[in-house]
């Protein structure tokens, strides 16, 4: 498999490409993508090739089919029975591979299948919603489906959101210079803090969860809350940032969640292109907020119970989306009103909670996270007493990643880097985060992307 981490993809694959895509004339470039996104995919999973060609033209087919129908009664209703045909299509196809995954092997998962099949579901409802002013031509909807910067793991841009046409894209020095930046920034993040505080989670889990004091299990928690964090944010940065330099506009998937002062401001923040596909295609649909509190309530754990589902189909995954829904309900109903009153208990509860639900994200085996969330909240007394000195070891070994973690996580920081990003420090910063990621990914233990099979 070939990720952005890999030196395969960084001194093989994605150099030659950019060399062939730019000596290639503009108005063929596309072509080269999608060729090259192909290949790009064959490489990681040569079997399932097939499956998303299939997806690209039947989509393309029915996209094509609503598209056609006119806007008369007997035209709406056809519009709405091709639309609930594909849907039923797609949301078929995920959620059968999700069940083999689950019964079977988790490795069946095609690559990047709920990524895309997210993408072609928001093209087709945008399609019969009339979004779009014409139908795009069959090449451009195939390079949006199958773009390799985002087919394994997003972002999941929309249709409009990208510059599909030849003449919309922006090609300049300046743009793959700044594209470049993005991707060291999200390279650095990912090997440098992102594999290194997962050393840390994984140590944890060697030691056994029933042998870790309370203090080493909440520094566990905030590690992996970090971890999966930079993990993504990394990954979101790579893949906008070969946008960039490709002439695409940059997405933004990630907003600085952990200076969030509620859980539903950290969740707008967090993997925003997921929210907000969830928000147009789930929760506006159903009604939102416009029909009272019990239905808004209904809305709210539809979009959670889904958003549980979709990660993963273990019990955790749904217990995860659930102790959301419940946090976010408690803030609309209750704790909203304190917290614009006094953001900082907003910014506290937040820090207190998050990694807990992160915790029950993590471990899918129900008896160990029992454990886990025993050593958080030993209320019996359990848990303090165990190994009292293991903190101190583990904060002695990472307190550096650690550090580096929570300032990254701080909004002044990057914004700081990114606003100065021509200054000579800021490029010389920028090679040197490179040299040392390359220096990690050949010297190190490095993890896979935690998104990769979803």
């Amino acid at each position: 498999m070939v990720v952005f981490t890999s030196l395969e993809f960084l001194f093989r694959f994605f150099p030659a490409f950019l060399a062939v895509y730019y000596i290639t004339p503009k108005k063929y470039r596309n072509t080269t993508l999608l060729f090259g996104s192909i290949v790009f995919y064959g490489m990681g999973e040569p079997y399932y090739v097939l499956l998303l060609l299939a997806a690209v033209w039947l989509n393309y087919f029915f996209a094509k089919k609503i598209y056609s129908c006119r806007d008369t009664r007997r035209g709406r209703k056809c519009r709405k029975d091709r639309l609930a045909a594909v849907l039923a299509l797609d949301v078929g196809l995920l959620a059968a591979f999700k069940l083999l995954g689950i019964f079977l092997d988790s490795s069946i998962l095609p690559l990047g299948l709920s990524f895309y099949l997210f993408k072609m579901i928001s093209f087709q409802v945008d399609i019969f919603r009339k979004e779009m002013t014409e139908l795009p031509t069959f090449k451009r909807t195939a390079v949006y489906f199958t773009m390799f910067p985002q087919i394994v793991s997003g972002p999941i841009m929309r249709f409009h959101e990208g510059s599909f046409l030849m003449e919309e894209r922006e090609y300049s020095l300046e743009k793959l210079e700044e594209g470049l930046q993005y991707f060291v920034a999200g390279l650095g993040t990912k090997v440098l803090l992102a594999d290194r505080l997962a050393i840390l989670w994984k140590d944890i889990h060697v030691i056994g969860y029933e042998s870790i004091s309370t203090p080493l299990a909440w520094l566990g928690a905030a590690a992996y809350s970090m971890e999966l964090y930079f993990d993504f944010w990394g990954y979101s940065l790579m893949a906008s940032g070969i946008c960039v330099m490709l002439g695409f506009p940059f997405i933004q998937n990630f907003d600085h969640p952990y200076a969030s002062k509620s859980i539903g401001e950290f969740w707008r923040r967090w993997h925003i292109t997921l929210g907000g596909f969830f928000r147009d295609y789930v929760y506006i649909p159903l009604g939102g907020n416009r029909n009272g509190l019990a239905k808004t309530m209904r809305n709210l754990f539809a979009v959670w119970l889904l958003t549980g589902l979709w990660h993963g189909g273990s019990l955790n995954f749904v217990l995860w989306g659930l102790a959301l829904f419940l946090l976010i309900a408690a803030e609309k109903l209750v704790l909203g009103k304190l917290f614009a009153k006094f953001p900082w208990i907003g910014r506290c509860y937040t820090l207190f909670f998050i990694p807990v639900t992160w915790v029950i994200f993590a471990v899918n085996d129900l008896g160990q996270l029992g454990l886990y969330l025993g050593r958080l909240f030993p209320f019996a007394g359990i848990g303090v007493a165990l190994n009292p000195n293991d903190i101190l070891k583990y904060l002695g070994m990472y307190w550096y990643y650690l550090l580096l973690g929570v300032i990254w996580c701080i909004p002044v920081f990057p914004r700081f880097l990114q606003k100065h990003r021509k200054n000579p420090v800021a490029v010389i910063l920028t090679a040197v985060v490179f040299w040392l990621s390359v220096f990690c990914i050949v010297s190190m233990e490095n993890n896979p992307f935690a998104y990769l099979k979803f």
